[in-house]
This record gives C-alpha cells, structure tokens and sequence, in this order.
C-alpha cells in the first residue's frame, strides 16, 4: 500500500469514525454484518489498512487505520460484555441457542413422563393377567355346598333353585295382581254360589241310591 497524504488519511479516518458510531448504534446495512469488513466497506477505504503492513525483510508496522480497528474492536466487546448485540445474525443466533436449550428440557422432560406411563402400563398389564388366572381357577374348582340346576328335560325350578332373573320375570306388575285378584274373588263367588245346589245333588243321588239297595 502507498504512502497517503495527511489530509487523505484524515479524510479516511473520519470516515471510519462516522460509520463506526453507525455500526455500533445497530445501523448495519441489509446483509452485513457489524465486522471490520463492514466497516471498510461503509466508510469506503480498504480492508487491508486496518492490519499491520509486512515489508519484505519480515519486519512489520501497524497499518494506516490499525488503531481504529483496534478502537472498533474494543467498543464492540464492550456493548457485547453489558448484553447488547448489535449484529442481527448474532441476535438471531442467540434466540435460535435460547429455544434449542428451551426444546432440549421438553424434550428430556417428555421422555422421562413417557418412561414412567410405560413402566404404569406394564404394572397394569401384569395386575390383569394375574386376575385373569384367578379368575379362571376359582371357575374350575367347584365350591363346596353349591347346588346345580336340574337339567333334566321338563324339569320344574323352585323357588329356591331358580336363577334370580327368572323369579324376576314371573313377579306380575300392578295391572296383571289387580287382574289376578278380580279372576280370585269371582272364582270365590262362584265356588260359593254353586256350593248348595252340588251339595243337595249329591244328598238327592245319595238317597236315590241307597233306597233301591233296599229288598
């Protein structure tokens, strides 16, 4: 890089200068970055006189807007340290870190949730086959005292053995007793209007029968 004249160089600097305080109060430009790259480009000089010069025999010397740089650099780390970030990529990138740690304990917590419903669901499966074969062996061994229903064809059911559904079934409803004492009490009344007249027949045969088995 060529020697630059003093009002060049002060011309550069203020130029860095003002597009430095841009930068850092978070006016980039779409796409870029809050870099010294971005910075050349926004105040217009080249990239390479913010780096220390190399001559030929190896030796060094800063470069022409080195301390600049270095000035950007520094007020940079600063805003960063106190939780500002300036680059819109390095904020999208923290939120990105924020949710990926927040997805990562959901994660952890759902797997653990999920371990636990398992292990429930084997406790209840061994809980179902264990009743199950209870079941079945109390149903294959007879109990003592238990009576069976007769099977034989045209066998009447008492009271007693008769399953409790069918007790149920055979208890009338109101309409069918108030029916049963009505067919009852004419039944009755009837029984006793024909009582005399069966009972003098029966005296009149009686007598008839006895007085020709007399010589």
């Amino acid at each position: 890089m060529g020697r630059i004249s003093d009002d060049t160089r002060a011309r550069n600097e203020e130029s860095i200068r003002a597009a430095m305080d841009r930068m850092l109060r978070g006016d980039l430009p779409p796409g870029g970055k809050c870099d010294l790259n971005t910075l050349a480009t926004q105040a217009g000089v080249t990239r390479t006189a913010f780096y220390p010069e190399m001559h030929r025999d190896g030796t060094t010397r800063p470069g022409p807007y080195q301390h600049l740089a270095e000035e950007f650099d520094r007020r940079l780390k600063t805003l960063q340290e106190a939780g500002e970030i300036l680059d819109p990529r390095l904020a999208q990138v923290s939120r990105l870190k924020e949710a990926n740690a927040t997805l990562k304990e959901r994660l952890a917590k759902q797997e653990a949730e999920l371990a636990e419903l398992t292990e429930f669901k084997h406790r209840a499966l061994s809980r179902i086959a264990a009743q199950h074969l209870e079941i079945e062996r109390c149903a294959s061994t007879p109990r003592r005292g238990a009576r069976s229903l007769p099977s034989r064809p045209g066998s009447r059911l008492t009271a007693r053995s008769a399953p409790a559904a069918d007790l149920h079934k055979r208890q009338p409803n109101g309409h069918e007793a108030a029916h049963t004492m009505c067919c009852l009490e004419e039944r009755r009344r009837w029984v006793q209007r024909s009582a005399p007249r069966s009972s003098t027949r029966r005296v009149g045969e009686l007598r008839n029968t006895s007085s020709g088995a007399e010589p």
